[in-house]
């Protein structure tokens, strides 16, 4: 079937599978829910389900491109089961998931694709014009679209009073641009997700999702389900932690199994990656280019996709980062869980 929009090709809806005009695609395909119980819809039920296991695992969605309809009907189908599990964390994290992708993806776009995505969702968006010859920014956009998209971002430089404001406008950078689309991307999969009241589901679906939830429970640990408040609070840190944290602001020479494990801690607590490339920053050996692709493939945003977890307790020992435990030490093997703890305790 050909598509109608000028906007948009084929490709482009399996790649962004949330757009409007994806949904109108899969509208005149007529696809029932209990088709997808059918052998023949059989490969759209297990791309979904793969999209959901990987958003559980490494909290991103690869982009299978080489069958366009499968990709995009699986999109809707995914929304469904992870609806279906009622599980806020697959929920959020399946949300996440396609979001990250998003922006792995717009972030390589040509303008004028940004640009009508960003219109998709109803954003007042345009770029300078040549006159106006403020390099790097390759965009500007109304200061309430922009407000709405940073509620979430805790890095300093997404305050409005450090942006570049003209008329109303603030002025972004492709890459902030697509930042700032993921985050509009993520909130509205968010709001696809939370169904008041779920349809009767064909048993095969439902099964579907029962293994996705056991599959959480199996693979994902306990604090990363109850999640870990939005807000660092370094004054929560194991003692391990603290010293690696703070001899790496202080520019100290730190090994390799160090590096590591404080990336790993910050990575898993919710820390932006630009802040913990700052927080590199003094080192003398520092190399951002080498830094950055480091810090992402921990945080499962390049290569393997694996976000990588801090080594437990008896590990940092083993390697020599243990620097004497405290009394909320005792009982504890991992670091995000004394972390969880001291934050629980301090409410």
């Amino acid at each position: 079937m050909q598509l109608t929009t000028a906007k948009f090709t084929k490709n482009d809806l399996a790649k962004y599978p949330f757009l409007k005009e994806a949904a109108e695609y899969v509208k005149t395909l007529d696809l029932k829910i209990e088709d997808l119980e059918s052998p023949e819809f059989s490969q759209i039920l297990e791309r979904a389900k793969e999209r959901v296991e990987e958003a559980i695992l490494y909290a991103i969605v690869s982009r299978k491109l080489q069958n366009e309809e499968i990709e995009i009907l699986s999109f809707p189908t995914a929304i469904m089961l992870a609806a279906a599990t009622e599980n806020q964390f697959i929920k959020r994290r399946y949300a996440l998931a396609e979001a990250k992708q998003a922006y792995n993806d717009l972030k390589f776009e040509q303008k004028e694709k940004i640009l009508a995505i960003a219109k998709n969702f109803q954003w007042k968006i345009t770029t300078p014009t040549a006159e106006e010859n403020i390099a790097p920014y390759e965009f500007k956009l109304h200061f309430t679209d922009y407000l709405k998209n940073t509620t979430n971002l805790r890095d300093k430089k997404w305050k409005l009073v450090n942006r570049l404001l003209a008329n109303g406008n603030v002025y972004l950078t492709k890459t902030e641009t697509a930042r700032l689309l993921s985050e509009e991307v993520r909130r509205h999969i968010e709001k696809r997700l939370e169904i008041k009241e779920l349809p009767k589901l064909p048993q095969k679906i439902a099964d579907t999702a029962e293994k996705l939830k056991t599959l959480t429970l199996e693979k994902v640990s306990k604090t990363e389900i109850e999640g870990i408040p939005k807000t660092i609070k370094p004054e929560a840190f194991p003692p391990c932690i603290t010293a690696l944290y703070e001899a790496a602001k202080k520019g100290h020479h730190l090994s390799h199994i160090a590096r590591f494990t404080l990336t790993t801690f910050l990575v898993n607590i919710g820390m932006p990656t630009e802040k913990i490339i700052d927080i590199f920053r003094n080192t003398s050996d520092f190399n951002e280019r080498l830094t950055r692709y480091q810090v992402e493939h921990i945080a499962g945003e390049r290569g393997s996709r694996t976000k990588y977890k801090p080594p437990k307790c008896d590990a940092s020992k083993t390697h020599g980062l243990c620097v004497g435990d405290d009394k909320a030490c005792r009982g504890v093997t991992h670091p995000l869980a004394y972390y969880s703890k001291a934050i629980k305790q301090q409410r």
